[in-house]
């Protein structure tokens, strides 16, 4: 039960601030403006540990890099401590991977929120600017669904299907994931 317990805070933890560096990379490499309260948020979060990263590792081309390894790190140190809570159970040679998959999943589960809030909003308040900025992070993931997938009747069904691949490659990495780790 303490193992649960601990499982989830760090899951909440790592995610939000793993979430954070994801998002951070995605607004960059969409070209988002940070001058906006959902960017000030982002910078606040991650500041401390993406900083002294960027030191180390320079951006490639408009990707940011040191985002990236700044949320596979953490989940790095989320797995080790559920590890050493384990009582050290488990394969340490497999973390990296447990680990990596374990980004996967959160890039899964923070694509598919954005895409149903982005539906919602589509129905409820299009013309606002979270409805604009939503849109704007969604763009490329439902780009190359929308080039094969018409519309019907005037709706767009190319998040529905990006949802749909999405569930499944949460499926794949979550059974990868248990494999290794039982």
């Amino acid at each position: 039960m303490v193992y649960q317990m601990v499982s989830m805070v760090l899951e909440v933890v790592a995610g939000l601030i793993a979430g954070t560096c994801l998002l951070r990379f995605l607004m960059q490499w969409q070209r988002i403006s940070f001058h906006q309260p959902l960017g000030q948020f982002v910078f606040a979060v991650t500041d401390w540990l993406l900083l002294p990263l960027r030191r180390a590792i320079p951006p490639w081309s408009a990707w940011d890099l040191s985002s990236l390894v700044g949320a596979f790190l953490i989940k790095l140190v989320q797995y080790s401590l559920l590890l050493l809570v384990a009582g050290g159970q488990g394969s340490w040679v497999l973390l990296p991977l447990v680990s990596l998959v374990g980004l996967g999943q959160l890039v899964v589960s923070a694509l598919s929120a954005l895409v149903l809030v982005l539906a919602v909003m589509s129905w409820v308040n299009p013309g606002s600017p979270m409805y604009a900025l939503t849109s704007r992070l969604c763009e490329p993931f439902l780009r190359p669904f929308q080039r094969v997938i018409p519309s019907i009747g005037g709706v767009d069904l190319s998040p529905l299907a990006l949802l749909l691949v999405l569930q499944i490659l949460g499926m794949l990495m979550s059974g990868l994931q248990m494999g290794w780790t039982h």
